[in-house]
């Protein structure tokens, strides 16, 4: 499967944003690729409480839904929105996750589960839950033969999620973020190659980049790991899109060498 993911430097307004990645989408098709992921708030990253409220709408009225779902089904591909910021309330939103089949359908959808509520120091902080309503269940669903599993960023310090699904059967994981600065220079990497050698998996992390709008800062390098804990590309800082070969046999073949997923056992744990 060649698959392409996109690194994007998403600003405050929707309608530009949304050119600027069906621009790199299109690319990435003539370069080959029927499965294309892009990062976490594809189409807004907007901090303010208000304007974001304002700005979003709800998922059947979505601007940004509208146009990918038209765009993935015009060039027949496999689309995986890394998440749109959606209406779920007059006062709340959802982070949420679209797998788009080559027709245009919504095959799959997750909501971000782990909430990013942190003090970074600096005056950097974070208050999701104030704005955003979490999700409870995730999905491993089938994207032309390729069994993804879906999640976004945050979720990838919880590690149980992706041996759940891996367990289910993924065998590409996507984890699609805005990482910060800060914290993608620290862990980004090491976390990303971790989840795939836990669990035999491909991982696919498109991710935003640069300095936004906002002011906020967010690190890139949209990567694809291997089965083994490869880093097999790196898209840098630069806005874009990257190409990747995928082949699915290694995920067999890598959990026979470490058969893993196969040996859990419920372990006690005594104080």
């Amino acid at each position: 499967m060649r698959v392409a993911l996109i690194q994007l430097t998403s600003g405050d307004e929707v309608s530009p944003n949304l050119e600027v990645v069906s621009g790199y989408i299109r690319a990435a098709v003539a370069a080959g690729a029927r499965f294309v992921t892009t990062p976490e708030t594809t189409h807004l990253m907007e901090m303010n409480r208000q304007r974001v409220l304002e700005k979003a709408s709800f998922e059947d009225d979505d601007e940004g839904l509208t146009v990918l779902r038209a765009l993935a089904a015009e060039l027949g591909i496999w689309l995986h929105i890394g998440s749109l910021i959606v209406k779920v309330s007059t006062d709340k939103l959802a982070n949420r996750s679209f797998l788009l089949s080559p027709s245009g359908e919504i095959t799959g959808r997750y909501d971000k589960a782990h909430l990013f509520d942190v003090e970074l120091g600096g005056g950097e902080s974070y208050r999701e839950s104030a704005l955003y309503q979490p999700g409870d269940t995730t999905a491993v669903v089938d994207a032309g033969g390729m069994a993804v599993g879906l999640s976004i960023c945050y979720d990838l310090r919880f590690p149980y999620l992706y041996r759940d699904l891996a367990q289910a059967g993924a065998k590409v994981l996507l984890v699609p973020a805005a990482f910060t600065q800060s914290t993608g220079e620290a862990h980004w990497h090491v976390l990303l190659r971790a989840r795939a050698i836990e669990t035999g998996c491909f991982v696919l992390a498109a991710a935003q980049t640069g300095l936004h709008a906002t002011g906020r800062k967010t690190y890139g390098h949209s990567l694809a790991v291997d089965p083994w804990g490869t880093v097999i590309a790196d898209a840098g800082e630069a806005t874009g899109f990257t190409i990747v070969d995928l082949d699915l046999a290694m995920v067999d073949k890598v959990r026979q060498k470490i058969p893993s997923l196969q040996h859990d056992r419920a372990v006690s744990v005594k104080n």
